[in-house]
């Protein structure tokens, strides 16, 4: 009886019909009290004797439903139902009692209080992945303090995900988070090849501020060493002071000479896991950059060809090419360069439309020119 294993819609059903038996029943008990007590007592008599028969012949009985015990339960506080009572046995029916008071009880005990809302419960879940240190304490603290709103370090705990608990948390922030946060002092660097038009292959080096997305420095050469390595870093560093950290992946060419004299210019070195390419991804992002808006379209003859080429292009990449990353945003604006102010939907009077080719066309650069008078 009243199993609680059934399905919410199983449930709903059987609400439904319980519902719906107990007032057909209470329609024909309202109709029998209007009758007669002397037809009520033939009435009676007639059902026992058909009842009688049954009993004598012994034909059992269909197996009730939980609302025809339900409706049984009810109607037996109204009578002395023992003496009635045929279709089961007595201690069958006051197990049906019981066990009808526990569902009630724990229907009526379920309370507890209520859940937070949905978008409370999935900024906690944010809070937690986003700070990796932080404690069910911290992010209370945090919501009540900068937020307003007041939830217990224990309701805290209750809907932090599982995936990122205690166990599965690191001690300290993540790469991304260290990247991020160091971003204007970072500078990362990687090789990549093309192939001539005479099938010889070249290298490309290409040294990218992180912070700005700035190529800093890219050179070419078919023959990459250690010491030629070194050199591209020299070119770069001995003008600039605000470097700290140097990325780089573990391919051999970056030997363990290279990172001390890397070093010793008080650069701290960065070196990506094992078959990780996505820790260098600014670098990797670049280089797919490059393939797409320039090598994919040209042929170089050679290293000369190769590096006239990249000189132009990196330059539209630095001084003309919006950066989604940046806001949008230009990583190296010239002196006097100004980002263009908004005018609606039409080209202010006393300016015009200029426009710049890159690379014969491939790429065009557009600016804002006063007329002449």
């Amino acid at each position: 009886m009243f199993s609680s294993h059934l399905t919410p819609w199983r449930n709903l059903c059987s609400a439904f019909s319980t519902m719906g038996e107990l007032l057909r029943d209470g329609l024909q008990f309202l109709r029998t009290i209007s009758r007669s007590r002397a037809a009520l007592t033939a009435e009676i008599l007639f059902l026992r004797k058909q009842l009688a028969y049954y009993q004598d012949h012994r034909i059992r009985p269909r197996r009730l439903r939980d609302a025809s015990r339900l409706c049984l339960l009810f109607w037996s506080r109204l009578f002395d139902w023992q003496a009635a009572l045929v279709v089961v046995k007595t201690s069958t029916f006051i197990r049906w009692h019981r066990k009808g008071f526990r569902l009630y009880w724990r229907w009526k005990s379920r309370g507890g209080r209520p859940s937070l809302p949905k978008e409370i419960r999935q900024l906690i879940a944010r809070m937690v992945r986003e700070n990796v240190t932080w404690g069910e304490e911290r992010i209370a603290a945090e919501l009540l303090l900068k937020l307003g709103i007041r939830v217990s370090p224990r309701t805290v705990r209750r809907y932090m995900p599982t995936d990122v608990g205690p166990g599965k948390r690191v001690p300290s922030q993540r790469w991304m988070t260290f990247v991020r946060n160091h971003a204007q002092a970072i500078v990362a660097c990687d090789f990549f090849i093309v192939v001539t038009a005479s099938f010889r292959v070249l290298y490309v080096f290409v040294l990218l501020e992180v912070g700005t997305r700035r190529i800093a420095h890219f050179n070419v050469t078919a023959h990459p060493t250690a010491t030629w390595t070194l050199q591209q870093f020299r070119e770069v560093m001995m003008h600039e002071q605000s470097y700290r950290f140097v990325l780089h992946d573990r391919d051999r060419i970056y030997s363990s000479e290279l990172d001390s004299a890397l070093q010793a210019m008080h650069l701290k070195i960065l070196k990506t896991p094992f078959q990780a390419p996505q820790a260098n991804a600014f670098c990797e992002r670049l280089i797919g950059t490059v393939r797409r808006e320039c090598l994919d379209f040209l042929i170089p003859l050679n290293d000369g060809h190769l590096r006239s080429l990249l000189k132009e292009w990196v330059t539209h990449y630095n001084r003309g090419r919006p950066h989604a990353s940046l806001g949008p945003g230009i990583p190296d604006l010239r002196a006097g360069q100004q980002r263009a102010k908004l005018c609606g939907h039409h080209v202010p009077i006393d300016q015009q439309v200029v426009t710049k080719a890159i690379l014969g066309g491939l790429h065009h650069e557009y600016s804002l020119e006063r007329r002449a008078a």
